[in-house]
């Protein structure tokens, strides 16, 4: 359906069939009789005061960008709408902590409850347990393991709820009409509420739950964790830029995916927290994983360092208050920044040409001559064997992201002479989803749980090992690893999860031991879901800034009917 406006209201909706018809009363008793749409205008058959019989022509002078996003082969829209639910319930299977009354997932159970309460830090505190002896005890329970173990990364958290509050606050029309808004509000909900717990005074961060070292030495449930849960900080003599500025481009990017929806909380960040992390990650600079280089390397070792982290969080603070690996955020920072260039901010140029300079890197030589990127021979992106889709979601969400930009300015990339359009960027971002969900030389899915075929030893604890529901009796450290070395399929369905992926050349081992190809992470599933809500909408998509040249006639009313003429 599309909506029309008249004055900034909507007057009446029509549907892309173009045989539809309309009853419209106006003050004067003239009325619409007919109209049809097509590419670009609206025909309308005035009846009443105005003339009768005459036909005047409106032009459509905005179309929405999601016109250019159309489905003609691969995936229906039921089918994206499917994977689209289930890539958010992945999280549920994430999810540490004293699980919520709205946890879809019922094979989960508690897990982690007594995280941070080992220490203690000196009030006041704005989030504490409970009082002993003049201090407070941390809570450090809920929350989100990042893959398959059971330690909570506070670097990779932060990344992915900024991510998934980039999807709100760019793809919001698409997820409520796909009715998944709510549930991608909630995932973000659990997780910022975990980070404002971790941020108990102005320069002390907690980043992390759990030594990963030992985890790593035990296959076991999360109900069952029994290994240290030492939890350990950055702070002023403990620099960790990039941790910091990580965790306020989550704060800032939240702040505005909930401005519209719940604005008493979107303040809990815009009146404290981001700014004043920002400005503890740029006061005390370093990297955290040199600060904690034991218990951090070679897990998350921020390899491109904390430039890349402070220039993300900048971003999301201007864009908050108006002022794309998990390892390297350069890109994502100039493709939110572009935005604002491209509407019209000066002295930013430099972010929009970087941005551009990613696009035309990213997208394969077929369409720029700029290409820099490697595809296997089935098409998809390839830049890494380790855990490879995560740089596919990312770029699929960013070239979506940079379509919609662009269409709303009317422009193009410029790849070496070569004019890149916005539909380029959505149909290359489109294939490299289907290829995900089966559209391969194997037809193997890769999103867990659809498809004819899909990875079903995943190397994740949780799901290899029983449910506490199907065997309550505790499973030991050791006695895990007979479920790890199993060739038996998973016995828990780790649905909507992604995981790393094919190699090169598209083949793909669905081993366990395989963590390379088999393990899924919280930041590889967080790009895609906008992604597939465009993907789920672009047939049915309302749009709602089409204005129509209505100078020749004056009207006001209101729709009393539409119905479908065949």
């Amino acid at each position: 359906m599309r909506t029309l406006l008249w004055r900034g209201y909507p007057v009446f909706k029509v549907a892309d069939n173009y045989k539809w018809k309309c009853t419209f009363v106006n003050s004067d008793g003239g009325h619409v009789e007919n109209y049809k749409i097509s590419e670009k205008k609206v025909t309308m058959e005035m009846k009443g005061s105005y003339g009768l019989g005459k036909y005047v022509a409106f032009v459509v002078v905005a179309l929405s960008w999601t016109d250019l996003v159309t489905i003609t082969d691969g995936f229906t829209s039921a089918e994206y709408a499917s994977r689209l639910e289930k890539s958010l319930q992945f999280y549920d299977i994430q999810r540490a902590g004293k699980l919520p009354s709205w946890q879809q997932l019922k094979w989960r159970g508690d897990s982690a409850l007594e995280d941070g309460s080992a220490e203690k830090i000196q009030p006041p505190s704005s989030l504490i347990s409970f009082v002993d002896d003049n201090f407070v005890h941390v809570d450090l329970s809920g929350g989100y393991y990042d893959a398959g173990d059971n330690v909570e990364f506070g670097f990779p958290l932060a990344y992915t709820i900024g991510l998934l509050a980039w999807n709100v606050v760019e793809f919001g029309s698409n997820l409520q009409r796909a009715g998944q808004r709510q549930n991608i509000l909630n995932n973000i909900r659990w997780g910022t509420d975990y980070l404002l717990k971790a941020y108990t005074s102005s320069e002390v961060l907690w980043v992390q739950v759990g030594d990963p070292n030992s985890d790593h030495q035990c296959w076991e449930r999360p109900e069952d964790i029994d290994t240290p849960r030492t939890a350990y900080k950055v702070d002023s003599s403990h620099p960790g830029s990039d941790v910091a500025a990580e965790t306020a481009a989550a704060f800032a990017a939240a702040s505005v995916a909930f401005r519209r929806v719940d604005y008493a909380y979107s303040t809990t960040f815009t009146q404290r927290e981001e700014a004043q992390i920002f400005n503890f990650a740029d006061k005390y600079r370093g990297k955290y994983s040199d600060s904690l280089a034991g218990v951090v390397c070679p897990y998350y070792r921020s390899y491109s360092g904390y430039q890349d982290e402070l220039v993300w969080g900048a971003a999301w603070l201007y864009k908050a208050m108006n002022a794309f690996s998990w390892d390297n955020k350069y890109a994502g920072a100039q493709v939110l920044v572009t935005q604002a260039v491209l509407s019209g901010t000066q002295g930013l140029q430099s972010y929009k040409d970087r941005a551009d300079g990613y696009i035309c890197a990213v997208l394969p030589s077929s369409i720029s001559q700029s290409s820099q990127t490697s595809y296997t021979p089935g098409g998809l992106l390839f830049h890494s064997g380790q855990s490879n889709m995560q740089y596919v979601t990312t770029a699929a969400f960013l070239l979506t992201a940079y379509s919609k930009y662009l269409s709303a300015a009317k422009s193009t990339v410029n790849c070496q002479g070569a004019l890149v359009t916005p539909a380029q960027l959505s149909s290359t971002a489109k294939k490299q989803v289907d290829y995900i969900l089966g559209s391969n030389p194997k037809g193997q899915s890769y999103m867990v749980g659809f498809g004819k075929t899909y990875p079903t030893r995943v190397h994740h604890r949780a799901a290899s090992l029983p449910s506490v529901g199907s065997h309550p009796q505790k499973i030991q450290c050791s006695e895990g690893f007979n479920y790890y070395n199993s060739n038996n399929p998973n016995p828990n369905v780790c649905t909507g999860a992604i995981v790393g992926g094919p190699d090169q050349s598209d083949n793909f081992d669905d081993d366990r031991t395989n963590f390379a190809q088999t393990e899924p992470t919280t930041y590889i599933n967080a790009p895609i879901i906008g992604v597939l809500a465009v993907l789920t909408t672009a047939n049915s998509t309302p749009v709602t800034d089409i204005t129509c040249d209505w100078s020749q006639w004056y009207m006001s009313g209101f729709v009393t009917d539409v119905v479908p003429s065949f």
